[in-house]
């Protein structure tokens, strides 16, 4: 039997549509947009609320970085790839090659782009800012109209 660790989530409504925040001891372990399922207790947490709050701020071009914990579960693998991409600055992007050339492995692209596919926390780990070598958008787990939404949202309010 899988021992499930406690933990709370809260469910937002956004302009982006549903957005679920689950968290354990005050760091924020996963969000998902239009998924309102959780095997965590329902609960508005101070932790929840602060993190709803810099991601509604973020979607409104308010906010440009956030200041709460974050531990995303994966493998070694992932949370180097994962890592990589919160140094991406706002309103930049990178390219799967990038990312590969800044974890030490040049020739793993194909390992970072699955690495993003399990991104477990989305606009906050962001992934949206990583694109084709050919400097086209691809894959994003919450569809590339999103993807160019957030890259757009953050090439107008990164200028100011």
């Amino acid at each position: 039997m899988k021992n499930i660790m406690p933990g709370y989530f809260y469910i937002f409504d956004t302009s982006f549509g549903l957005l679920k925040i689950e968290e354990i001891d005050n760091e924020i372990v996963k969000i998902e947009l239009n998924n309102p399922t959780s095997n965590r207790t329902f609960k508005l947490t101070e932790i929840l609320e602060k993190a709803y709050k810099e991601i509604n701020d973020f979607i409104k071009g308010k906010r440009k970085s956030f200041t709460f914990k974050i531990n995303p579960s994966g493998t070694e693998f992932q949370k180097s790839v994962w890592n990589a991409l919160l140094n991406i600055p706002y309103g930049e992007v990178k390219s799967y090659k990038d990312i590969a050339i800044a974890i030490g492995n040049p020739k793993a692209c194909r390992a970072v782009g699955m690495a993003n596919n399990k991104n477990p926390i989305p606009i906050v780990i962001p992934c949206h800012r990583v694109i084709g070598s050919n400097g086209k958008l691809t894959g994003y787990a919450y569809g590339l109209s999103l993807k160019e939404h957030l890259l757009n949202l953050e090439k107008t309010k990164g200028t100011k």
